[in-house]
């Protein structure tokens, strides 16, 4: 008898036929990264000091600690951004890891200044700019493939850091997104679908 495997095998590449300068602007991507920033915001601020800190499984991550590798990731990508490699030397990933713990200011501290990074980077660039090449540990990428990748990574960080406040908050949760059973009110009036103005 002939045992399938079910070890899974790697995704076929997809052909994508993009229509000639058709792709993120750079306000797409500002927009969306403001609206994962203000969505992390306000998971982070419905969780106490001590439930930033907390670890729910073995091996596992905090809220400060998920922040902290954000926060590391975007300075260490967007500073400088053009001109050197997007893993800095002075970067060290690991202890973006590191148990703590941390105080809300040293989170928060850290989080504004990763954005502050990415922010600065962005408004200095044009659309133009999206075809140009940069390094990621010494991988080329065009400045679009770089946004697509690091807006990719943060959105998944962000879903980590609500999930883990949803179940360490203490007060009743304030819905970031849309609240169940209000699909159709949020319909008309679809808030959220936007980056908001910080």
């Amino acid at each position: 008898m002939k045992i399938e495997s079910h070890v899974p095998h790697a995704p076929p590449t997809v052909a994508i036929h993009r229509k000639p300068g058709v792709s993120m602007s750079l306000k797409d991507f500002a927009d969306e990264y403001t609206r994962y920033r203000t969505m992390g915001e306000k998971a982070i601020a419905q969780v106490s000091d001590d439930g930033l800190n907390r670890i729910l499984a073995p091996n596992g991550n905090s809220i400060a600690m998920i922040v902290h590798h954000v926060g590391g990731n975007l300075a260490s990508r967007f500073t400088d951004f053009l001109t050197t490699d997007g893993e800095k030397p002075w970067r060290d990933r690991d202890s973006e890891f590191a148990d703590g713990p941390f105080t809300r200011t040293q989170v928060l501290q850290i989080w504004n200044n990763g954005f502050r990074a990415l922010e600065a980077a962005l408004a200095s660039l044009t659309d133009a700019d999206t075809t140009r090449t940069v390094t990621i540990r010494g991988v080329p990428l065009t400045v679009h493939e770089a946004l697509c990748r690091s807006l990719a990574h943060t959105a998944n960080h962000v879903g980590q850091i609500i999930l883990l406040a949803r179940i360490v908050a203490q007060n009743e949760w304030q819905w970031i997104s849309i609240p169940k059973g209000r699909s159709a009110e949020y319909n008309a009036n679809p808030v959220h679908e936007k980056g908001s103005a910080r």
